[in-house]
Order: structure tokens, then C-alpha cells, then sequence
């Protein structure tokens, strides 16, 4: 049995299909969403590369990853198709943004959070935390500018930046803070 291949060729006329059908350019702000988005995963793929595998802080970056998924899929749906997407599998729900403000909360309550700012870099969890966080960032700038009624996306990407700088803060403990000079 061959190989399946990856390339399909049918983007090199500069359009990207679309789940459940249609094509838009690639450089549409739909795709250009979907792609800061698949930024931001990776960037928590690169802090739970320096997590321990069964740590507290991979698990919940690795079902943030799937999320993302779930995201990605509903912005890669063309507003005819909406009625397709499924609750929590390929639409975000409200229940995932309330999940993502449990975990802040948690965080908040275990932690001691800084009162002034932070400079990223404290350890290599925490600055792949931060440059998730920041690509999360550019997301959510880029799905205002396509607001979708009745859609999750915006308050999501919200709450998951926040999550990630509580995230980092967590993984960075008091002792790694920097002091005022």
C-alpha cells in the first residue's frame, strides 16, 4: 500500500477549502485566523515539550491544544455550514470558556500572582507560556474583526490568554520572579 501523500495541489491557485465545502483565499482573514491560531498551539506544544509528561501543567496544555482544534475547525466553516458544526467537537461552547475560567480561578487560588508586570523568560516553560499567550493575543484581535453571531471564539481566545499568563505565573512560583530594582 502506498504512502497517502499531504499535498493535494488543489491550494496552488491560492485558495484553501473550507470544512464542509467551499474554498477562500488563503490569504483571507479566516485563514489568516486559523493560521495565528495553529501559531499559538504550537507555541504550547513547545512549553509542554519542557513539562514532564505526566505533569499537572501537560495535561492541561494538551487538552488546550485540542480545544484549539475545536476552534480552528468552526472558524475553518463557511457561515452557510454553521448549522453543522457539533457542540464541543468542531463549535465552541460556552461550557468550554467557563472550563478555561475554572482553571484561572484554580490557578489564581494556588498561586501567589505578581502585582506588577512580568518579564517573560524566567524559565523555558514560562516564556513558550508567554509566547502562546501573545499569539492567543493576535487571534483574538484578527476573530473581532469577523465577529459571527452566537459564536464562542472571541470569548474563548479571552479567557485562554488570561489562562496562559496565569499559567506561566504558575510555573514560574514566586522564587523566579524578579524583584524591583
Amino acid at each position: 500500500m502506498p504512502a497517502p501523500r499531504i499535498y493535494t495541489k488543489t491550494g496552488d491557485d491560492g485558495t484553501t477549502g473550507l470544512l464542509y465545502g467551499g474554498r477562500v483565499p488563503k490569504d483571507s482573514r479566516q485563514i489568516e485566523l486559523n493560521g495565528v491560531v495553529d501559531e499559538a498551539q504550537a507555541a504550547i506544544g513547545l512549553a509542554r515539550a519542557e513539562t514532564a509528561e505526566e505533569s499537572e501543567v501537560n495535561r492541561r496544555l494538551t487538552g488546550l491544544a485540542r480545544d484549539l482544534y475545536v476552534l480552528m475547525a468552526e472558524v475553518a466553516t463557511a457561515p452557510e455550514h454553521r448549522r453543522k458544526l457539533k457542540a464541543g467537537s468542531s463549535l465552541v461552547t460556552a461550557d468550554m470558556v467557563e472550563a478555561l475560567e475554572t482553571q484561572i480561578d484554580d490557578l489564581l487560588a494556588r498561586s501567589e500572582m505578581p502585582s506588577d508586570f512580568t518579564i517573560p523568560g524566567q524559565n523555558r516553560v514560562t516564556a513558550a507560556l508567554d509566547l502562546a499567550r501573545t499569539i492567543v493575543r493576535r487571534a483574538e484581535r484578527l476573530a473581532v474583526t469577523r465577529p459571527v453571531e452566537g459564536s464562542y471564539v472571541v470569548p474563548y481566545l479571552n479567557r485562554l490568554s488570561d489562562l496562559l499568563w496565569a499559567m506561566a505565573r504558575w510555573q514560574e512560583g514566586p522564587e523566579h520572579r524578579l524583584s524591583k530594582a
